[in-house]
C-alpha cells in the first residue's frame, strides 16, 4: 500500500511538472461531426469516443512531445510502438505505413532563409485512423493554425474525414515547396548571372553551397510522390474515395515542384562547369601573357650574354659601330615581338 501510495504520489507530481509543457505541446485539439467543429470534453480518449458514437472525427496537433507527453496525451488510443518510436524521434523520410488500419503518415516541410541561402527542414507525423487524425510536428515553423481554420470553412471537405485533413495539410506543406522552389531559382539566376558576367572573380564556391542546398530540398520533397502515390491509387482502401481526385492534383503539384528541383540541380551543374571553364580560360592568358613577357626579356638576355662571355677574340668588339648596332638589333627584335604578341592577344 506504501508502494502504491508514492507511485499515485509520483504520478502527481508529473502531471503537475508537464501541465505548463503540455499547453505548449498540445497545438490544438478539436471534435468534428457532420461537417463542423464542435465543443467536447478536454479529455482526448473521451473525445474519441465521441467522435466512434455520433460518427465524427477528433483532430490533435502535437508539437515536438517527449516519450512522456505523448503517452501521457494520447497514449490510450494504442498506437504501434515502432510509429511512436518514428514519431518521437523524427529524422525519417517520407513514407506511409500501415499498422493493423492505422495509418502512419510522415512528409518533411522545408523552409528556406534567402540571406544565408540556406535549407532547413522539419516533420510532420501523422497517424490517422477513421475516427481521429494526430499531427506531430518538428521543426521550428510550418504552423498548421492557418491550415484548420481554413479548412473548417469547408464543411464539405471536413465530411470527408481524417485523410481530408491530411490532404489540407499536405496541399498547404506542397505550396510552401514551390514558393522556395521560386526563391531558389531566384539565387541560381543571379549566380549565373555572375559567372556570365566577365568578371575575373571565380564564384565555384558560392555554387556548390547552393547546390548542396537544392539537393537537400530534393531530397526534402521527391520521396513525397511514392506514398501520395498510394493513397490515390486503388489499393489504398483506407482513404475515402471522395478525397483521391484531391491527393492526384497535389501530386501534380509536387511533381511540377519536383521537375523544377531538377532543372535546377542541372543548371546548376552546367554552372559550375562554366565558372571552372572560365577560371581554365584564365589561368591560360595569364599563362600567355607571362610567355610573352619572357619571350620579350629572352633575345636582349642572349645577346648580353654572348657579349659578356669575354672572349678576346670577338671581332664586333672592335667595330666603330658594334655597340650601336647590337643596341639597334635588340630593339627592332624586341619590337618586331612586341607587335606579334599584341596583335595575338597575348599582351
Amino acid at each position: 500500500m506504501l508502494f502504491r501510495s508514492r507511485e499515485i504520489a509520483h504520478e502527481h507530481r508529473l502531471i503537475e511538472i508537464y501541465q505548463g509543457k503540455l499547453r505548449t505541446m498540445i497545438v490544438d485539439v478539436g471534435l468534428y461531426v457532420e461537417g463542423k467543429r464542435i465543443e467536447g470534453p478536454s479529455d482526448i480518449a473521451h473525445l474519441v469516443e465521441i467522435a466512434r458514437a455520433r460518427g465524427g472525427y477528433v483532430w490533435i496537433g502535437l508539437a515536438e512531445p517527449t516519450q512522456q507527453e505523448f503517452d501521457q496525451v494520447v497514449g490510450k488510443l494504442n498506437f504501434h510502438p515502432l510509429a511512436v518510436e518514428d514519431a518521437i524521434s523524427a529524422k525519417q523520410r517520407p513514407k506511409i505505413e500501415d499498422y493493423d488500419g492505422l495509418t502512419f503518415f510522415v512528409i518533411k516541410t522545408v523552409f528556406y532563409n534567402e540571406q544565408k541561402s540556406e535549407i532547413t527542414t522539419g516533420e510532420l507525423m501523422f497517424f490517422i485512423d477513421k475516427h481521429f487524425i494526430v499531427i506531430v510536428r518538428h521543426g521550428s515553423g510550418s504552423p498548421l493554425t492557418t491550415v484548420r481554420h481554413d479548412f473548417e470553412k469547408q464543411p464539405e471537405q471536413v465530411k470527408l474525414g481524417p485523410f481530408a485533413v491530411l490532404h489540407a495539410v499536405v496541399d498547404r506543406v506542397i505550396d510552401g515547396y514551390i514558393a522556395i522552389a521560386t526563391e531558389l531559382e531566384n539565387d541560381v539566376i543571379d549566380i549565373e548571372t555572375k559567372v556570365f558576367s566577365g568578371n575575373r572573380k571565380t564564384y565555384s564556391q558560392e555554387i556548390y553551397l547552393l547546390k548542396r542546398e537544392v539537393i537537400e530540398y530534393r531530397h526534402a520533397i521527391e520521396p513525397l510522390v511514392i506514398p501520395l502515390q498510394k493513397i490515390a491509387g486503388d489499393n489504398w482502401t483506407e482513404a475515402p474515395i471522395g478525397i483521391k481526385p484531391f491527393v492526384r492534383d497535389t501530386i501534380d503539384h509536387l511533381q511540377h515542384a519536383c521537375e523544377h528541383a531538377s532543372g535546377m540541380d542541372s543548371l546548376l551543374t552546367t554552372v559550375i562547369q562554366a565558372d571552372l571553364a572560365h577560371l581554365q580560360v584564365r589561368q591560360n592568358e595569364d599563362v600567355r601573357r607571362i610567355s610573352a613577357w619572357v619571350a620579350l626579356a629572352a633575345g636582349p638576355t642572349m645577346i648580353a650574354g654572348i657579349y659578356g662571355m669575354n672572349f678576346e677574340h670577338m671581332p664586333e668588339l672592335g667595330w666603330k659601330y658594334g655597340y650601336g648596332m647590337v643596341l639597334s638589333v635588340i630593339g627592332i627584335s624586341s619590337a618586331l615581338l612586341f607587335y606579334k604578341f599584341k596583335r595575338s592577344k597575348w599582351l
